[in-house]
């Protein structure tokens, strides 16, 4: 069968065509990826050039030492792993039990308790802990979880409740067990939207982490703190850029975790 110059022209640019649109997209792809980090690498850089050219006091000498900034950037992490790793224990399954047919009728009075742990601020709920029964890691760790549990509840719920009636029924057809169309259907297209309460819960749970400085837990709040309270408030910019980077390091980080867990096809 023989080709005239168009045919040909039209193979030449399908041929083309495609790879250049692939690389394309794999560049806004690679572009997208690496802007937030490079952003925090120059904002860090910039800190750290700040920090260094400046004609430190004692005071903020001590506060500014890379082995003390290291170990506060330690504890606010394991503030925020741990306090996150409780709401994913607590959350998930009250949402999963919450929205079975049995379930029903206790579900707005499970949301108003749940609700409380949000409406109230977390330097309430921290003071609260730190009279009624003790300051430091734990009792920071039970506020922060506290208050980030709903977003990541109500997203779970909200996840399993769009999940269409139709592919439930089909599956069902299909003789799968209740088990298994919640495993194996329900949860992985809930997935976007549950991870979407995660990432809410992880940002907030890093700027939320340093109010536990007022009450001994440590973290970068400690920066925040105590440049206020010596009058360094060099010190306290420098702490507020570090929980800044750090909470949107966490969320960028959740982001590309989000894009890797959703389910192909979504």
């Amino acid at each position: 069968m023989s080709t005239t110059p168009t045919d040909q022209a039209k193979a030449t640019l399908g041929g083309y065509g495609a790879p250049s649109k692939d690389r394309s997209r794999r560049s806004r792809s690679l572009g997208r990826y690496l802007f937030m980090p490079v952003l925090l690498a120059l904002v860090l850089l910039l800190t750290y050039l700040s920090v260094s050219r400046r004609d430190l006091d004692s005071v903020e000498a001590k506060r500014l030492d890379f082995d003390f900034i290291l170990a506060r950037t330690r504890e606010h992490l394991e503030l925020t792993a741990l306090s996150t790793l409780l709401v994913l224990v607590i959350a998930i399954p009250v949402g999963i039990l919450l929205t079975r047919s049995f379930a029903r009728p206790v579900t707005p009075v499970a949301i108003a308790l749940f609700n409380i742990g949000q409406a109230v601020p977390t330097i309430g709920l921290l003071l609260i802990f730190a009279i009624a029964w003790n300051i430091g890691f734990l009792p920071t760790v039970i506020a922060l979880a506290a208050y980030t549990t709903l977003p990541v509840l109500r997203n779970t719920m909200v996840g399993l409740t769009q999940v269409d009636d139709s592919v439930i029924e089909s599956a069902r057809g299909m003789g799968m067990t209740k088990l298994a169309v919640l495993t194996r259907i329900e949860l992985p297209l809930a997935v976007p939207v549950i991870m979407a309460g995660l990432r809410t819960a992880l940002t907030i749970n890093v700027g939320t982490a340093t109010l536990g400085a007022f009450i001994g837990a440590g973290g970068l709040g400690s920066l925040i703190v105590s440049g206020f309270s010596s009058n360094h408030p060099y010190i306290t910019i420098v702490g507020g850029i570090l929980v800044a980077v750090l909470a949107l390091l966490v969320d960028y980080l959740a982001g590309i975790a989000e894009d890797f867990l959703r389910p192909k096809g979504l």
